[in-house]
This record gives structure tokens, C-alpha cells and sequence, in this order.
């Protein structure tokens, strides 16, 4: 099978390993041939690591190079079977590379997208194919992480989702479904972990290092959200919020944080720039928070606890009410994308769905605000005494 990979930068390099590593000729294209030489040397890097802890052999590792061809020329993907664009978040440059790109290729030739915030509809809509068009979202770093988010556009053929969704799990991922609205599943479902760890921070009631602990202690999640967006970089992670409330329409919900804006105003982005939430050395470990020590108060840590997994199940489960996907790939979006210890709805199941419901309520009653409100599944599950699983 012939792959294309539009972008040669973190994100399309690891797609173009992953789909060499499964047996595809692929070829990377970028613009930028300096762009090309460095993803080529990242590749021998990655490669030689792998050899060196016995994961792979030195066979293995050049039937992976020669799988691979670097192009500085978009034509040169014509006789690709499925191309992968990996470029900028921005719907008219990916249009443009989209609609020349569709001169070139086969009329058999998948299209798709690997962005993870913009309407595949809209840009799939520079198509004079559209039906050819998809989304297939891999997650950073590509070759480790198991998920990938596959979204058909409204305009998307069946046969087109069927045989993309072959390919990604012949290329042994797993695959989870997207209805196409904004942030898909990961990136909607996902925001209160940093939203409402930001509007507790606001309110005073702790500081960055006692709700990283927290979430980290009591829940068993590997990274605390202050760390987590130190880590994705302060300018990247704001801008997704952005995105997805404005593209639902500024619902309550998504709302993004001044606390955040102020820290991508002022270029503390975190770990690229030693300044974040926390302070960095230059080996990128943690030489403080920006707010202090944190607090072992065990009352306080389960009230973080409770009121950001509540908020998160709370999402899920309007994402199921909502048709986004089904609850099985909800939950493997969640544990194979991030890595959260549990999928969301199973955690629902076993915090009990009344718990559930009585928590968001708490919260509504306190604060009267829209981003509390229940989801109605929710509330008719907890009626009828239903469980997801």
C-alpha cells in the first residue's frame, strides 16, 4: 500500500514510522527540505533506541528506513492509496494543500486530515471528491500511543470509513469512531481535566502542585493538568479550548481561563520555555511551583478529586447522549489516547450513577452556572437505575 504524509514535523514523521513500520511504502513530503533532513535523522535516532533495548533488530530497523522516501514535492504523492495531512491548525492552508493535492492523486485515493480540532466537513468541502475525505487523528508521539480517532465528514463515503478504519487497525491501533464536531472525542471530553482544575485554582481554594497531587494521588492519573499542559505547551493547549467553545457556540461548558491566557500572553508556555505553571531547569525537570508547596490535606484533596471526575464523567456521558460515539469507544478514547487510569463511563458505573448526579447537583446549586448542569442521560440512567456496562 502507497501512503502519503503531508508535514514532515513530530506528528508526521511518527505516522509516516508507524505506517513503514506496517509494511507500507510510504513518502513524507514537506516544503521544507531542512525539515525533511532533521525528521530523516529523528527517525535514525528513534530507530537506533529501539535496537539498542532489543525491541527491534538492525533487519528490522532498515526495512523500516526503506519504506520510507522523503519528497519536496507534493506531486510526488500521485500513485499513494491514502494520504495523511499533518500540518498547521489552520483550515485555509490545509484547504489549499488539499484541493492541489486532489489534482494529483488517483479518484481511489482516502484523503484525510490528522487535525484534531477542525471540521473535516469544511475541509473537506475543497474537494471536488469530498466523499473521499476523512479524519484520522493520531495522538503524540504517533508510534506509541494506541489510539486513533477516525471521523467521517457528513459528506464521507461508508466504503471510504470502512477502509479507513481497516488500515489503521492493520497498522495495530485502535480504532475509535468520531461523529465530526468540535474536539471529536479526546479533546471535548478532556477539557474540564484542565478547565475546572483552573476555575478551582481561581477560586482560591488550592494552588498548582496540591491539585496536580491530588488527581495524581486519589485518581491515579499520571500527570496532574498543571503538569499535563506545562507539558503540551500553555500556547497550544489554550488555543484548543478557544476552539472548541467557540465552535460550540460559547457553551459554558468550554469556557477557557484568564489564568491560562494571561501565562500564553506572557510566553510562559511551560517546559519549551522553562516557565509554565511550574518553573524548569534545562533538563525540563521541576525546580518549583509558581505557587508554592503543596498541601497534604486529605479533605481538601478529595474535594478536587470528586468535583474535576465528576466534571469529566459528566462530559463523557453527554458525549454518549449526544451520539459522538458509543460508550465502549468513549472509553477506550480516554485510556488509549491520554492514558487515563479508567475510562470514564466505567468509573461512572463504580462511583455509582446517583453519586454522580448528586455531585453535579451540589455544584449547580452552589454556583447556578450552565457549566454544572447534569446531562440528561445522567439523570434518566439514575432514574431507571441503568449502569453503562
Amino acid at each position: 500500500m502507497n501512503v502519503g504524509i503531508i508535514g514532515s514535523g513530530t506528528m508526521g514523521s511518527g505516522i509516516a514510522q508507524v505506517a513503514a513500520t506496517a509494511g507500507c511504502s510510504v513518502k513524507l513530503y514537506d516544503t521544507n527540505t531542512a525539515a525533511l533532513d532533521n525528521a530523516k535523522a529523528a527517525l535514525d535516532k528513534i530507530l537506533n533506541r529501539l535496537v539498542e533495548k532489543g525491541r527491534i533488530d538492525a533487519g528490522e530497523k532498515s526495512r523500516i528506513q526503506d519504506n520510507i522516501q522523503y519528497v519536496d514535492s507534493l506531486q510526488s504523492l500521485s500513485d499513494s492509496d491514502l494520504t495523511i495531512e499533518a500540518i498547521i491548525e489552520n483550515l485555509e492552508i490545509k484547504q489549499k494543500v488539499f484541493s492541489e493535492l486532489e489534482t494529483y492523486v488517483s479518484d481511489d485515493c482516502i484523503i484525510a486530515s490528522n487535525t484534531s480540532s477542525l471540521s473535516i466537513a469544511s475541509i473537506a468541502s475543497s474537494l471536488q471528491k469530498p466523499e473521499r475525505c476523512i479524519g484520522i487523528h493520531f495522538f503524540n508521539p504517533a508510534p506509541l500511543m494506541r489510539l486513533v480517532e477516525v471521523i467521517p465528514a457528513v459528506q464521507t463515503s461508508k466504503e471510504v470509513l470502512d477502509k479507513s478504519v481497516a488500515i489503521i487497525n492493520n497498522w495495530k491501533k485502535t480504532v475509535a469512531v468520531a461523529k465530526d464536531t468540535p474536539g471529536f472525542i479526546v479533546n471535548r471530553v478532556a477539557r474540564p481535566f484542565y478547565g475546572e482544575s483552573l476555575r478551582i485554582y481561581e477560586e482560591g481554594l488550592a494552588n498548582f502542585a496540591t491539585i496536580d497531587w491530588s488527581l495524581k494521588s486519589l485518581g491515579g492519573f499520571r500527570m496532574g493538568p498543571f503538569e499535563l499542559m506545562d507539558f503540551i505547551g500553555n500556547d497550544v493547549n489554550y488555543t484548543v479550548t478557544e476552539t472548541v467553545f467557540t465552535a460550540f457556540y460559547f457553551d459554558a461548558r468550554y469556557k477557557p481561563s484568564f489564568t491560562q491566557k494571561r501565562l500564553s500572553e506572557a510566553g510562559y508556555l511551560g517546559r519549551k520555555t522553562g516557565k509554565g505553571y511550574y518553573d524548569y531547569n534545562e533538563n525540563g525537570k521541576v525546580v518549583i511551583s509558581n505557587e508554592g508547596e503543596k498541601s497534604h490535606n486529605d479533605k481538601l484533596a478529595q474535594y478536587i478529586f470528586d468535583r474535576v471526575l465528576v466534571m469529566l464523567i459528566n462530559e463523557a456521558a453527554d458525549a454518549l447522549f449526544l451520539n459522538i460515539a458509543s460508550a465502549e469507544d468513549i472509553d477506550n478514547a480516554m485510556t488509549k489516547g491520554v492514558n487515563y487510569p479508567k475510562g470514564l463511563l466505567a468509573w461512572a458505573d463504580e462511583k455509582g450513577i446517583d453519586w454522580c448526579v448528586s455531585k453535579l447537583d451540589e455544584l449547580y446549586n452552589e454556583y447556578h452556572e450552565d457549566r454544572y448542569r447534569c446531562s440528561p442521560l445522567l439523570r434518566k440512567m439514575n432514574r431507571e437505575n441503568k449502569t453503562f456496562f
